[in-house]
């Protein structure tokens, strides 16, 4: 049998994971496709040097920011459109996202597209925020013991969900992570203690998880105002619930803290 390759066809988009933040979280699969990319358009929430240290000198990188409560967002059917435009030209195109592409990535109209546009594709999985941060930040999300399950969650709004859906997280014994969380991180605390979870229960918030510029705030649901009070989280930030979070104070091997960000913050349009 005849050793299989890859060949990027010239009409083939790679949708691919560059993991949540370190840089040398990617794959190398990843990594040979940065290097035959024609073009790369990459998500605010890719590390820069991901692409400076990888990327072909004269590839096109297009940078498409997208951010939370901000306007200065580049909307996703312009990105579609980016995508279709250049993979017909022929071009070798490579759309990076941060994370994993399976999750709250918008991936699924980017795979519409390009199947109504009959264009082949790739997908190359990355390292999701919740391993990520819960490995930087020594929170093993089901370890023995203390949970037995984890939810992973989006959030943008809390009446997103039901007060069914309220007191089945509130009751659940698992780990909840919540993405894009900590504007709501209040009412989210609010709703879990009117539903019944336990006051004591331990909460995290971690911001701009495995970049040197990682912080980890612990507290629980019925201190969350006291402990965090005043307190602005930068993006992207991650919240972990359960009693995974006592974990730690005794593994956090990572430590760094520094100030500032790896990512571009957008700027609101007035």
């Amino acid at each position: 049998m005849s050793k299989r390759t890859d060949i990027w066809r010239g009409s083939k988009v790679v949708i691919a994971g560059a993991g949540p933040g370190d840089a040398e979280l990617i794959t190398v699969k990843l990594q040979k496709r940065l290097a035959q990319a024609d073009v790369i358009i990459t998500d605010r929430l890719v590390n820069p040097s991901i692409v400076q240290q990888h990327a072909r000198k004269d590839a096109e990188v297009i940078f498409t920011g997208k951010q939370g409560y901000h306007d200065g967002s580049v909307s996703q059917e312009e990105i579609n459109q980016l995508i279709v435009h250049h993979a017909l030209a022929g071009k070798k195109v490579l759309r990076l996202k941060g994370g994993d592409v399976a999750f709250f990535s918008n991936v699924l109209d980017e795979l519409r597209c390009l199947a109504v546009n009959e264009i082949e594709f790739e997908i190359i999985p990355g390292i999701t925020a919740a391993s990520g941060a819960s490995a930087y930040a020594g929170i093993p999300l089901t370890a023995r013991g203390f949970s037995r399950g984890v939810q992973i969650l989006t959030l943008h709004q809390c009446s997103h969900y039901t007060p069914e859906t309220w007191k089945q997280l509130a009751n659940s014994s698992e780990t909840l992570v919540f993405y894009m969380a900590t504007k709501n991180i209040s009412e989210v605390s609010e709703l879990l203690l009117r539903y019944t979870r336990r006051p004591n229960t331990a909460m995290a918030v971690i911001e701009q998880a495995t970049t040197a510029h990682q912080r980890v705030h612990t507290t629980t649901l019925k201190n969350y105002v006291k402990d965090f009070a005043g307190k602005d989280f930068s993006s992207p930030s991650l919240v972990v619930i359960g009693k995974v979070v006592n974990l730690h104070q005794q593994f956090n091997w990572f430590n760094t803290g520094e100030q500032g960000s790896i990512f571009d913050e957008l700027l609101s349009v007035e």
